[in-house]
């Protein structure tokens, strides 16, 4: 077992998450789970909430530790995530892999049941697709047109705004640990792209070194 480990534990009540029932077990069965190997348990997030809810802070707060550090998610049971299945096929759209230590194989059965669903979905927009275009034929429509078409001032106006969007999930995903950071002590530039290197932290690209150029970028969307 390799890799960086974000851990999620759930239980239903309050009672429980007081007295810590249920809790022991599940990380018990997690660290059973990852036995060996060179891995490390990034951080452990516990929720006391109904897995009758779809909305729960902790694990929408795990998964976004998940991306900021490039981590897997591990959970002790599966029906601990959710008993809804379109909830654990969300995971997957918010770019997380996850593991159920009793039940391993159940991310790839996820991925694979999502990928036939992908499979009919674009089947289907193809099939729409061709039904258009055929129809617009008819109806005397000349299709194609001239292959080097300069994009307009709107294509290049949403290809950025998409950009921006997507740096600014990522400056939301790193904002709780650049918090953590701070109330270390970690206040300069400098000792936060340090904090966030030595924590293993990916820089956008997913290469180099966190700088305190790229520090303050991150702040400046965190502010903005």
């Amino acid at each position: 077992m390799d890799g960086k480990w974000i851990s999620y534990l759930r239980v239903s009540t309050d009672r429980q998450g007081k007295s810590g029932l249920g809790i022991e077990a599940q990380r018990m069965s997690v660290a059973e789970y990852l036995n060996g190997g060179n891995w490390k348990l990034v951080k452990e997030f516990v929720e006391v909430e109904s897995g009758k809810r779809i909305n729960r802070p902790m694990l929408a707060e795990a998964i976004r530790a998940c991306r900021a550090y490039g981590a897997k998610l591990v959970i002790a049971k599966l029906d601990r995530l959710s008993r809804d299945a379109h909830f654990l096929l969300g995971l997957e759209k918010a770019g997380v892999d996850f593991v159920a230590a009793d039940m391993p194989n159940a991310n790839r059965l996820t991925v694979g049941i999502m990928a036939m669903v992908a499979e009919e979905e674009r089947r289907m927009i193809s099939k729409r697709t061709r039904d258009a275009l055929a129809a617009a034929k008819r109806r005397g429509t000349k299709l194609g047109g001239h292959r080097g078409v300069v994009p307009g001032n709107k294509c290049r106006a949403l290809a950025t705004e998409a950009l921006k969007a997507r740096a600014g999930s990522r400056a939301a995903d790193l904002a709780p640990i650049i918090d953590d950071l701070q109330a270390a002590g970690k206040t300069s530039l400098r000792d936060i792209a340090q904090g966030l290197n030595d924590a293993g932290i990916p820089t956008a690209r997913g290469t180099g070194k966190w700088s305190a150029v790229q520090v303050q970028r991150v702040l400046n969307r965190l502010g903005a």
